[in-house]
């Protein structure tokens, strides 16, 4: 029986796994969306949002914690200026989780996980403009 026992081992070890998610999260913050498998990104939401929710505060030992986290110094920078500022006056859920469909590959379930605030852009179609002379 699996009662108490939390968390999904997502087939890795808990180095491997731990290793995972500091990659995918560092990677979020810098990029604002990541598009990966959907166990994955319901795995990383939480470990995302903690990450957002110590960027709120303003303090040495909050930016010692996301350092111990996020090993690059310019991401972590980011998530104190930047992302912190922005989600100042939002409680939580500052991801969502957008299911792409299955991969042609192996038939796995995709999604896009996302920062709020940084929705995808449509492309700018070119229209060619024809002039008569």
């Amino acid at each position: 029986m699996r009662h108490r026992v939390g968390g999904k081992k997502l087939g890795r070890t808990a180095s491997h796994k731990l290793a995972m998610l500091r990659t995918m999260a560092t990677d979020l913050l810098d990029h604002g969306s990541l598009k990966t498998t959907l166990p994955k990104a319901k795995v990383l939401r939480p470990f995302a949002e903690k990450l957002i929710s110590l960027g709120k505060h303003e303090s040495l030992h909050a930016r010692r914690q996301a350092l111990a986290v996020v090993r690059r110094k310019e991401v972590v920078q980011k998530l104190f200026s930047d992302i912190g500022a922005r989600f100042s006056s939002r409680p939580g859920g500052y991801t969502r989780i957008i299911k792409l469909g299955q991969r042609l590959s192996d038939g796995t379930e995709m999604a896009l996980i996302e920062m709020l605030g940084s929705e995808l852009k449509p492309k700018e179609t070119h229209k060619k403009k024809k002039e008569k002379k």
